[in-house]
């Protein structure tokens, strides 16, 4: 087909490609491209200015449509996620889009932190691969400072995890958690694909949290990526206290993640094997402020669950939990929730640097996810600093 000179040839199959790394489905994109169909059979082709806003709409670099067919993204960081076994593929634009804004973040503090003379954090890489399960689970609670009877008089989940936020960005590390792409809404983060990953760094390490999951789940994410900060490792992962059969390397982040939590010693002293499992379960889950799964797995480990009803009453639990978090709504105030998407410490460290001109008020927007200096002061005063 000859094109007019106003209209602009792409392969056909990237426009399904884009719609698919973007998890929006072509039915949905036709009605806001209403000759989509035609591009897609070749029978017409888009504008320019077209082609632009399709790309917008699907997150994709409108570079990518001229190319001579899609590329073959890779996740930039190493991936330790599975599916049934196997890797996972085919990474979305909001995981990517995630991954690399951290990975900015992550430059910028590193520059930072230098510059400020701060010594490198002794804990990053401090354990080998395999170390001690127990020990390792000890020396984190040690440094994040994670006590049970304080955790225990936690009110709420939410409470219990602000407490570990706030351990661990005590000791150095930058803990972000969102549900989303920066601060828009419409770019919803999947649990399903991706619970969380760390970058190791011995000045700026990194955790990044789905905050699309329930809040007693990130209690685990946040254990098991800082497993990986100890061990010096950056991973991607989808790590669930049942998984059993994913690479030696997750195997021992999970066991250290749910000592970490949930010392065996203490479930043993905490355990009622005679209860109704499912009371049980939920009262150790209050006891610990940890997700009822974590608790079936510390209660298989220990003994107290055959394999065959460890897995039954975890496909149970599975179940009902992802019926709340499909019904849960988000809210909270934007600034407190604005400091966690991008960690307190980090965001402290920017609004600081940028206030004292060593800092691009553009450079510092972008990193921030703003496009409003009144957004920008808003956050700083929250923080507790005169912007």
């Amino acid at each position: 087909m000859i094109l007019p000179m106003n209209r602009v040839a792409v392969s056909r199959d990237t426009y399904r490609w884009a719609a698919d790394r973007a998890r929006l489905e072509m039915r949905v994109l036709a009605t806001r491209f209403p000759r989509l169909r035609d591009w897609e059979a070749g029978t017409a082709a888009p504008t320019l200015k077209q082609l632009e806003a399709f790309a917008a709409a699907t997150y994709t670099p409108v570079g990518f449509f001229f190319l001579p067919e899609h590329p073959t993204e890779a996740v930039p960081i190493p991936d330790f996620r599975t599916a049934r076994g196997r890797p996972v593929t085919a990474p979305s634009a909001n995981l990517l889009d995630t991954i690399y804004m951290c990975q900015q973040r992550q430059e910028w503090y590193r520059d930072f932190a230098g510059v400020a003379g701060e010594d490198p954090l002794p804990f990053v890489g401090s354990v080998t691969n395999g170390a001690d399960v127990v020990a390792t689970a000890a020396s984190i609670r040690e440094v994040i400072g994670i006590d049970l009877a304080e955790r225990r008089r936690a009110s709420t989940w939410e409470e219990a995890l602000r407490l570990f936020i706030a351990g661990a960005e005590d000791a150095g590390v930058l803990v972000m958690i969102s549900g989303v792409v920066l601060n828009n809404t419409h770019r919803l983060l999947d649990p399903d694909e991706f619970l969380g990953f760390a970058m190791a760094d011995s000045l700026a390490p990194v955790v990044f949290v789905n905050g699309a999951d329930t809040k007693s789940r990130q209690m685990f994410t946040l254990a098991h990526e800082l497993v990986h900060i100890w061990a010096g490792q950056t991973a991607l992962s989808n790590a669930q206290p049942r998984q059993l059969r994913v690479s030696q390397s997750e195997q021992w982040c999970n066991a250290v993640a749910a000592e970490t939590l949930v010392p065996a010693a203490a479930m043993r002293q905490a355990f009622d094997g005679d209860d109704d499992l499912d009371l049980e379960m939920r009262r150790l889950a209050r006891r610990f402020k940890v997700s009822t799964l974590v608790v079936l797995r510390r209660i298989y480990d220990i003994g107290g669950l055959s394999r065959n009803a460890f897995w039954d009453a975890y496909d149970a639990e599975v179940d009902r939990l992802h019926e709340l978090r499909e019904r849960a709504s988000p809210g909270g105030n934007f600034y407190l929730t604005e400091a966690a998407r991008v960690s307190k410490r980090f965001a402290r460290a920017i609004v600081t640097s940028t206030i004292e001109g060593q800092t691009l008020y553009r450079d510092a927007f972008r990193l921030l996810g703003f496009s409003k200096a009144e957004t920008f002061r808003d956050l700083g005063q929250s923080l507790g600093l005169q912007t």
